[in-house]
């Protein structure tokens, strides 16, 4: 299976279990990893044949701006279910950052990473 990835999205979302969170939103960052077989793309040279990757990109950042969730594992979840609507996709991988997390001690980053594929 060949993989497209997107890494990087950033958009500010309103997800979390606090008030504080849901108030004030903060700044959510996603990278996927699509999986699917480009062959058929290849040999024609033909978008519609694979999964674009800037209307893919533009859905994601819809999600994290969207209706709120407590959990970043219930926005990873809402966000493959999203990547797996496109025909292309047979696998996706997706990683979300919380890097401003309500966190009490020094830390890079918080993610989550699932990988979800057609059943």
């Amino acid at each position: 299976m060949d993989r497209v990835a997107v890494k990087g999205l950033r958009a500010r979302g309103h997800h979390g279990v606090f008030p504080r969170e849901r108030e004030q939103g903060q700044t959510f960052v996603v990278d996927i990893v699509l999986g699917l077989d480009t062959r058929p793309a290849a040999s024609g040279d033909d978008l519609t044949r694979t999964a674009h990757y800037g209307i893919v990109s533009e859905e994601v950042v819809a999600i994290v701006q969207g209706e709120p969730v407590d959990l970043i594992e219930t926005l990873a979840q809402r966000i493959a279910d999203q990547c797996l609507k496109h025909d292309a996709v047979q696998e996706v991988e997706v990683t979300v950052h919380k890097p401003d997390a309500p966190i009490t001690v020094p830390f890079d980053d918080v993610t989550i990473t699932i990988v979800r594929s057609r059943e």
